[in-house]
């Protein structure tokens, strides 16, 4: 069964950091061909992309309100992607998912949505 577990949120105050990890496993032919992305959906509102990575290109995406402050990247040794978010704010409270799809970051919102498998989300909280 392929799997999607998400790690490492918490409590922090305006201004800290903090470091998600999605770890994968069940995938028969492993990584190569997916995309994995990292989604938030904050109290009353709709889930959003926030950041996306082609595992065998290594090329990344993020949603304008995160550029310059979060950062992608995986371990390939331990199947899992990170998200280090730096310089958080109140507004970047949410539960965070990470997803993946059989397909390329490209339209990624959409596939992932539509096609993706999910993992169970971590809560972030950034106290002002």
């Amino acid at each position: 069964e392929m799997r999607l577990v998400e790690s490492g949120g918490g409590l922090v105050q305006a201004g800290g950091a903090l470091r998600l990890s999605c770890a994968a496993s069940g995938f028969p032919r492993g990584l190569d061909d997916y995309a994995i992305g990292w989604f938030r959906q904050a109290p009353g509102k709709e889930r959003e992309g926030v950041s996306c990575l082609n595992w065998s290109e290594r090329s990344t995406d993020y949603a304008d309100s995160v550029k310059g402050r979060f950062t992608i990247s995986k371990d390939a040794s331990e199947n899992t992607v990170y998200l280090q978010m730096n310089n958080l704010k109140p507004e970047d409270t949410a539960v965070y998912y990470c997803a993946s799809v059989y397909d390329d970051c490209d339209d990624y919102n959409y596939t992932m949505h539509e096609l993706g498998i999910w993992g169970q989300g971590t809560r972030v909280t950034v106290s002002s």
